[in-house]
C-alpha cells in the first residue's frame, strides 16, 4: 500500500519487488491475493508527481524495472487472485493484467490510460490486454484509454468475476477469499504444475508445444509425497494433509 492512491513510485516497486521473492519462496503456499486496503482504490498507476522530477534518460530504465518487476508476479508458481475494489489505472491495471484470476466490484472502475499522458502502456499492458480481452477490444481500449467499470469488464472478459460492492467496500476481496478457500484443499504442487501447464503451454503455440508442456508439467506431480498421501486419504475416507512435497 501506498495511500491513499497507491501511485506506482520507485518505493513501492522496491516493496513489491521484496514481497514476490517471500512470496516465490514459499514451496507450500497454494495461492497469493492481491489487493489494497484503501478505500476505492486498487493502484492509481504512475507517480506523475515523483516522474516531473526524474531525468529523461532514467525513464526507460524505470519503465523496464517495472515492466519485469509485473513479469516476476507473472511467473509466481502458484494462483496468484487479485481484488479490485476500486480504481485500477494504467499501471494499476498492468499489474492487474500480471495475475490469474481477477475480481472486482461493481464500483470498480480501470483503464489503460497512457494515451491520455502522450504515452502508451509500458508495464506489458500492450501484450497482456490482447490476449485477454482479444487484439480488437484491446486496441479500443488502448488507443481511447476510456474507462472500463465492473460489469462490462466481467462482459469483455477483462475479469472472472464483478460483485456487487458491499457496505465495506471490499466485495471483490470477500470473493477473492472464497476463491482462495477452495484453492486450500488442492495440493500445492499440483496447482503450480496446472499453471505451468496453461500458461507456458498456451504461449507455446500450437497445441502439440503445449501438449508437451503438459506432460512435462504432469511428470512433476507424479514423484509428490502428496500424490501419494492423496490416494491413501481417499482410501482411509478422510482429508489429506499436503505439504506442497
Amino acid at each position: 500500500n501506498r495511500p491513499p492512491v497507491n501511485a506506482v513510485s520507485l518505493s513501492l516497486g522496491a516493496s513489491l519487488r521484496e514481497a514476490i521473492a517471500e512470496i516465490k519462496s514459499k514451496k507450500s503456499l497454494q495461492g497469493v491475493i492481491l489487493y489494497s486496503t484503501s478505500p476505492r482504490i486498487f493502484c492509481a498507476g504512475a507517480d506523475l508527481k515523483e516522474r516531473l522530477f526524474i531525468k529523461e534518460e532514467d525513464v526507460p530504465g524505470m519503465v523496464k524495472t517495472f515492466r519485469l518487476m509485473i513479469q516476476d508476479i507473472y511467473e509466481l508458481p502458484m494462483p496468484i487472485i487479485c481484488a479490485i475494489d476500486g480504481v485500477a489505472m494504467g499501471g494499476g491495471l498492468e499489474l492487474a493484467l500480471g495475475t490469474d484470476i481477477r475480481v472486482c466490484s461493481t464500483t470498480a472502475k480501470m483503464a489503460l490510460s497512457e494515451t491520455k499522458l502522450a504515452i502508451i502502456p509500458g508495464g506489458g499492458g500492450t501484450q497482456r490486454l490482447p490476449r485477454v480481452v482479444g487484439v480488437p477490444k484491446a486496441k479500443e481500449l488502448i488507443f481511447t484509454g476510456r474507462d472500463v467499470y465492473g460489469e462490462e469488464a466481467e462482459k469483455i472478459g477483462l475479469v472472472n468475476y464483478c460483485v456487487e460492492q458491499n457496505d465495506e467496500g471490499n466485495a471483490a476481496f470477500v470473493k477473492s477469499l472464497e476463491i482462495a478457500t477452495l484453492l486450500q484443499d488442492r495440493g500445492p504442487v499440483a496447482l503450480r504444475m496446472a499453471k505451468k501447464a496453461i500458461t507456458e503451454g498456451f504461449e507455446a503455440g500450437p497445441i502439440r508445444a503445449g501438449l508437451e508442456v503438459e506432460h512435462e508439467a504432469y511428470m512433476g506431480v507424479i514423484p509428490t509425497s502428496d500424490r501419494i498421501e492423496a490416494l491413501m486419504a481417499f482410501r482411509e475416507k478422510r482429508k489429506p494433509n499436503f505439504k506442497g512435497e
